[in-house]
């Protein structure tokens, strides 16, 4: 099952507060004045980090072990569903036309349901997950 999170560093800055940062994903790169701060940060970050991939038709790095002084940190659970529909069209070599024929919908509507800035429905990701012979899955852990 491919996972969206990623492990991120949290080093105390001079001035106060938080520098995050990730090994996996160099751009993200982003600060809090509390840890509390520092993480919602990292989440948002990872957001539009996960975006500019999309965006530009990059591949995710696959995420490498969590280190001493790391946390695993996720982008908000919309765009983990829009990750992965993204991933799942990427290896079945599929287009954004092709998936619309597929669903019966239009190529904007697809457009749409992989832009992180555009609110998407769920049942609608995970139906255009399920054209391309995957399942979304959504799960529960201890934070």
């Amino acid at each position: 099952m491919e996972r969206f999170e990623y492990p991120v560093r949290f080093k105390r800055a001079k001035e106060g507060g938080y520098v995050v940062t990730c090994r996996d994903l160099p751009q993200l790169v982003t600060q809090g004045d509390s840890l509390t701060a520092s993480v919602a940060a990292s989440g948002d970050a990872m957001d539009e980090v996960f975006a500019a991939y999309m965006q530009r038709g990059l591949a995710f790095p696959v995420p490498s072990p969590i280190q001493r002084g790391e946390r695993l940190i996720s982008p908000p659970a919309e765009t983990v569903a829009k990750a992965a529909l993204y991933v799942a069209m990427r290896e079945a070599g599929v287009s954004k036309v092709q998936l619309a024929q597929r669903l019966g919908i239009d190529e904007k509507e697809v457009r749409r349901l992989l832009d992180p800035h555009h609110g998407s429905k769920l049942p609608r990701i995970a139906e255009a997950v399920r054209a391309l012979g995957r399942r979304l899955v959504i799960g529960l852990e201890v934070a």
